[in-house]
């Protein structure tokens, strides 16, 4: 069996995280550390082992749609009744390295435009700062409206997803102009302050614009990164390091699921994927919004 570049570096990044939680474990144990990390991870009700699964099942869709990771995150952490500023805090916090991975593969495999990379971050970096700074101060003082008007945004992209599986092909035309600069604002903005959506925004809109695929969602996957890095860094100052087990458990589920969903794209019926997942965002956000109103 060949194994694509792509594939062959995820599985490089998982083999290597292997080998650090291993090195890390082992050194726990001989210092006899083990039992203070047990107690520490099973802190607010084992909150990290239920991010471990978010993480995993996050990449799975994230890798086989192509979207997907910020929202499923972020509907899950509201659900669970995580504050708005720290939802998107820790969300910017583990996608920075899973980000990462995700645009050093696609820069390997030459699926970047450096000018398009440029026109989408510059505006997105501007846009994702107000966006943190703003979710912050709201997010404090308002959290309940935050929460509210978020998880109808997460409603919105739930019926989104789930439409999507019964859009008919569209047929190649001619490339539409598109303001980048609006769009790579807007999406900051939108992805830091509701802790995702970038992808069914700005992917969706270069690929229905009639970018060529394969560089709209290389360029957006570097410029998401650029952002995302801004964002965390953003909530940092203002913010400090909040539910670090949050953080760590969808990073370490991100990371080991990563080589694997790049492997599934092909395995799994895409379609059925967004009626269910897209149910099972709406029914969410549905219950967080109940919950916030009543």
């Amino acid at each position: 069996m060949v194994i694509s570049p792509k594939i062959q570096f995820r599985l490089n990044v998982f083999f290597i995280t292997l080998a650090v939680l291993a090195i890390t474990f082992l050194s726990l144990y001989s210092f006899g550390y083990l039992d203070e990390l047990q107690v520490i991870l099973a802190k607010d009700n084992y909150i990290f082992y239920w991010m471990l699964l978010v993480g995993v099942f996050a990449e799975i869709v994230a890798g086989s749609m192509g979207m997907g990771y910020g929202v499923i995150c972020t509907t899950t952490l509201l659900f669970l009744g995580i504050p708005p500023h720290a939802v998107s805090a820790s969300i910017h916090s583990a996608e920075s390295f899973t980000t990462a991975a995700g645009s050093i593969s696609h820069i390997k495999l030459k699926n970047v435009s450096k000018s398009l990379v440029k026109k989408l971050a510059i505006p997105a970096i501007i846009g994702a700062i107000i966006g943190a700074v703003s979710l912050t101060y709201l997010g404090e003082y308002y959290s309940k409206i935050t929460k509210t008007i978020i998880s109808f945004y997460t409603l919105y992209l739930g019926f989104k997803i789930f439409l999507n599986a019964f859009k008919p092909k569209q047929n190649k035309s001619l490339k539409k102009k598109t303001n980048l600069t609006r769009l790579g604002i807007i999406g900051g903005f939108i992805d830091s302050f509701a802790g995702g959506g970038w992808g069914p925004l700005v992917t969706g809109t270069l690929i229905k614009n009639s970018f060529t695929p394969r560089f709209a969602v290389g360029s957006s996957t570097v410029a998401k990164f650029i952002l995302t890095i801004t964002a965390a860094v953003t909530f940092f100052f203002t913010l400090g390091i909040q539910h670090w087990n949050i953080i760590l458990g969808l990073l370490i589920g991100g990371i080991i699921t990563a080589p694997f969903s790049a492997m599934l794209t092909a395995k799994l019926p895409v379609k059925s994927m967004f009626v269910v997942i897209g149910i099972l965002v709406i029914v969410m956000s549905s219950i967080t919004i109940l919950k916030s109103v009543f």
